[in-house]
């Protein structure tokens, strides 16, 4: 991140991470479409995804003052961590503590196409952070941490804080695109786009999986088990669905 820059007093801006990622899986029978919901369900249930939240606040410097977390029926799994960077600020003979409070949380939202066959996984991450606490450099271990077919993210920071001079400051470190958080190797295997907002602090990236092997998207199925017909189907089937889901809008119809 470079120099950190000094300021005067606290550093009261607001910084808001939205990182949603969607791993897509082909199950070809109502059967195997239901088993494939309970075993992503049970793979990130609310107790992983707490480790996950738990590692990600320890990579961030934070303080978890609070957990929450539930896992719903039929599926789905929701995690809410209360987080604080505390600071100390000597004043004479009295010690003055300025303890902001943010948060992170993650709920998943497991589902299936009625018609081909297809599974989604979607994943929603929130970092809310103030002070020097920046989430940005956890994108890799995001990534990471999940099955990540597409992928969302956006950046804003509010709000302003003021330099030793008394300058207004409505950012604390430099930023041109998330894509710079993010490593090479992990950024050659995707196609990305940005679409930034510089005036208002607001970034924001998409992200798609380029090369598909089409093994590692069949749930209880064999490659060799299907004939070449229907594994040109099934790639056209996920490619033609993941690329709705990068582009936000029904391209192909249903």
């Amino acid at each position: 991140m470079g120099e950190k820059l000094k300021l005067y007093g606290f550093n009261n801006l607001t910084k808001a991470l939205s990182f949603n990622i969607y791993d897509v899986c082909y199950a070809k029978t109502a059967r195997e479409q239901k088993d494939y919901i309970a075993y992503i369900d049970e793979q990130y249930n609310s107790e992983r995804l707490t480790r996950i939240l738990t590692d990600l606040t320890n990579m961030i410097g934070a303080k978890i003052l609070n957990i929450a977390c539930q896992d719903y029926e039929p599926q789905g799994a929701s995690v809410t961590i209360l987080v604080a960077e505390g600071s100390m600020h000597p004043r004479g003979e009295i010690q003055l503590a300025h303890l902001d409070k943010s948060h992170v949380t993650v709920h998943t939202y497991p589902e299936y196409h009625p018609e081909t066959s297809l599974a989604t996984f979607r994943v929603d991450i929130d970092v809310a952070t103030c002070g020097e606490i920046t989430p940005l450099s956890t994108l890799d271990y995001l990534i990471g941490s999940f099955d990540s077919d597409i992928i969302t993210m956006d950046y804003r920071v509010r709000g302003f804080t003021r330099d030793v001079n008394g300058e207004k400051l409505f950012l604390d470190r430099e930023i041109r695109s998330i894509q710079d958080f993010i490593d090479p190797d992990t950024l050659r295997k995707y196609d990305a786009v940005d679409i930034n907002v510089y005036d208002a602090n607001l970034f924001h990236t998409k992200m798609m999986l380029k090369e598909i092997n089409l093994q590692n998207y069949l749930f209880k199925t064999d490659i060799y088990e299907l004939p070449p017909k229907v594994r040109l189907e099934i790639m056209n089937n996920l490619r033609r669905e993941m690329i709705e889901i990068f582009s936000g809008r029904n391209i192909y119809g249903k």
